[in-house]
C-alpha cells in the first residue's frame, strides 16, 4: 500500500476527515494570493497547502528536490520529476498532516503553510501544449449521432474499433470558474437551406474526465496500453463546452472546429493516479 492511501489515517487539520479533500487525497494544483506569486499547492479539508512554504521551511530537504520547482506557475516541471519523486512528496504531506505526527511540528507552522480556500485564487494547474478529446461513452456518441444524423445510424461503425477523438484548441482551456462567452458562428435553421450568422442558441456542457500526461515522449514513440499508467500523472474534471448548432453545420466532413474551440474549463486540482489506486 502507498503510505498516503492508508484508510486509517486521520488529520489534525480541522474539517479534513470526511471532506472531499481528506488526508488520503492530497491532490496537486497552483494558487496565488494578493501577496504571494503563483506556486504549487496541495489541498486538505478547506485549506490549500503551500508547497513552496513547506520547502522553504525544510520539510522536503531530505528528498533532494530543487526548491524552485515549487514556486512555478505550472505543475509541469514537478510532474517531469517522475512518479518516484511526486509519490514521495505526497507521502511526506501525509506524514506532515497526520493526526499522530510528532516529528515535523507542523501544527506550529500552520500559519505559514496553510491558507483558507476562500483567501486564494486557484490557477490553471498545467501548461497545456496539446490535448485530444475522446469520444469514449457509447451513450454520448449515440445521442450526439442522433442530433446530427439519421437516428437509425447514430453510431458510426468505427466507434467500436478505434479510439475516436479530435485535437482541440489548447489555448482556450481555462481554469474552472472562468466566464465563458457565448460564441457566434454559422448555423443552419431547420426550415432553411442557407446558413445564418449569429450567437449560439444551443450551448451545451459536457462533464468529462481529463487525463494529465506527466511523462515525456519523443516524436515517433509508441506507448502501449500496459505502459499508459507510467505516463498518466493524474485525473481532473473537464468541461468541454459545445455550441451544438454551430457544430452541426460545420461537422461534415472534418469534424469539430468553431463549435468546440471557444472555451473549455479544467478543474484546478489534479488527483494523482496514486490516490485513485484503492478505487480501481
Amino acid at each position: 500500500m502507498i503510505h498516503a492511501n492508508n484508510p486509517a489515517l486521520k488529520s489534525w487539520v480541522d474539517g479534513a476527515d470526511g471532506s472531499d479533500f481528506p488526508i488520503q487525497n492530497l491532490p496537486f494544483g497552483v494558487f496565488q494570493t494578493s501577496d504571494k506569486t503563483p506556486r504549487l499547492a496541495s489541498a486538505i479539508g478547506n485549506y490549500v497547502i503551500d508547497l513552496s512554504a513547506l520547502t522553504e521551511h525544510g520539510f522536503f530537504d531530505d528528498l533532494k528536490i530543487d526548491n524552485s520547482v515549487f514556486s512555478q506557475q505550472f505543475l509541469n516541471d514537478f510532474m517531469a520529476l517522475g512518479k518516484g519523486v511526486t509519490r514521495a512528496v505526497r507521502n511526506r504531506l501525509s506524514e506532515i498532516f497526520d493526526a499522530d505526527e510528532t516529528k515535523w511540528n507542523s501544527r506550529e507552522m500552520q500559519q505559514y503553510i496553510l491558507h483558507k480556500k476562500e483567501n486564494v485564487e486557484m490557477l490553471l494547474p498545467i501548461r497545456i501544449t496539446d490535448y485530444t478529446d475522446f469520444y469514449s461513452s457509447i451513450e454520448h456518441a449515440t445521442n450526439v449521432g442522433k442530433m446530427f444524423r439519421d437516428p437509425e445510424n447514430a453510431l458510426l461503425p468505427n466507434w467500436k474499433h478505434i479510439p475516436v477523438g479530435y485535437h482541440g484548441r489548447a489555448s482556450s482551456i481555462v481554469v474552472s470558474g472562468t466566464p465563458i462567452r457565448r460564441p457566434k458562428g454559422q448555423q443552419i435553421p431547420n426550415d432553411s437551406k442557407q446558413p445564418v450568422y449569429g450567437p449560439c442558441r444551443l450551448l451545451d456542457f459536457e462533464l468529462e474526465m481529463g487525463f494529465v500526461i506527466g511523462k515525456k515522449t519523443e516524436l515517433g514513440d509508441t506507448v502501449s496500453t500496459q505502459e499508459a499508467e507510467d505516463y498518466i500523472f493524474g485525473l481532473s474534471l473537464f468541461n468541454d463546452w459545445s455550441a451544438r448548432d454551430i457544430q452541426k453545420w460545420e461537422y461534415v466532413p472534418l469534424g469539430p472546429f468553431l463549435g468546440k474551440n471557444f472555451g473549455s474549463t479544467l478543474a484546478p486540482w489534479i488527483i494523482t493516479l496514486d490516490a485513485l489506486e484503492p478505487f480501481k
